[in-house]
């Protein structure tokens, strides 16, 4: 859920404590505002027709703006307050955020307490119970990696480092012409996409026209 762009009950707003005061400037308030109304005795509604402004200022309203992994620190601070054991697999993605000083988490804990809320390990069975079939907290083995090679031609898939929607074809393989320059690595990834080795673009079509060309597109984890 984004953090700006919902409706709720104010009394219930208030009951869950508001925004948390401890998050500096954005980002880590969707999250702590979908965990505790799930865990907290509330629930979420998709209102697929909703029509939603939102207007952005023309200044930065906070008084320290972008200061430092602000996003970071609220990250780790949700994390800390709601994840429970969870909070793990955060910190395996991100080492970095075990070093973040996030502040008093005081009155967050002691909220969640007094309004008895669920675990987070309940959370994860009941609510968002298939959100790890997409997103595994450790991430699977890839399938294979390496050239993929034209073996009558000698010839190997180049897509030469280009971008999102473009084309790519076949070259003379790098292993047989060490000279040469070129992006010949790829990944068979646990997605069943091919990538390029260390890239986020992925084999697909971009259309469903009948031979519609190959080209890279955003990986989406939905296969090729």
């Amino acid at each position: 859920m984004a953090g700006g762009l919902f409706a709720i009950d104010r009394s219930f707003f208030w009951e869950l404590g508001g925004y948390d005061d401890g998050l500096d400037v954005w980002g880590g308030e969707q999250y702590e505002l979908s965990f505790k109304i799930w865990q907290c005795g509330g629930q979420m509604l998709d209102v697929p027709c909703s029509r939603v402004g939102h207007i952005y200022r023309k200044f930065a309203p906070f008084p320290n703006p972008g200061l430092g992994d602000f996003v970071g620190r609220n990250y780790k601070r949700v994390a800390e307050v709601w994840m429970d054991e969870y909070k793990e697999y955060l910190y395996m993605r991100r080492p970095h955020y075990r070093t973040l000083e996030v502040g008093n988490l005081t009155e967050q804990k002691s909220l969640r307490k007094k309004l008895e809320c669920k675990s987070f390990r309940w959370f994860m069975e009941n609510v968002a119970f298939d959100q790890p079939k997409k997103y595994p907290p450790i991430e699977p083995p890839d399938y294979a990696k390496g050239e993929i090679r034209n073996g009558a031609g000698e010839l190997c898939i180049d897509t030469k480092f280009r971008g999102q929607n473009e084309k790519f074809g076949l070259e003379k393989c790098i292993k047989d012409n060490p000279n040469q320059g070129g992006e010949q690595q790829f990944v068979l990834s646990w997605h069943k996409d091919i990538r390029p080795a260390k890239r986020s673009v992925c084999f697909d079509v971009s259309s469903s026209e009948k031979h519609a060309p190959v080209v890279l597109w955003n990986c989406h984890g939905m296969q090729g």
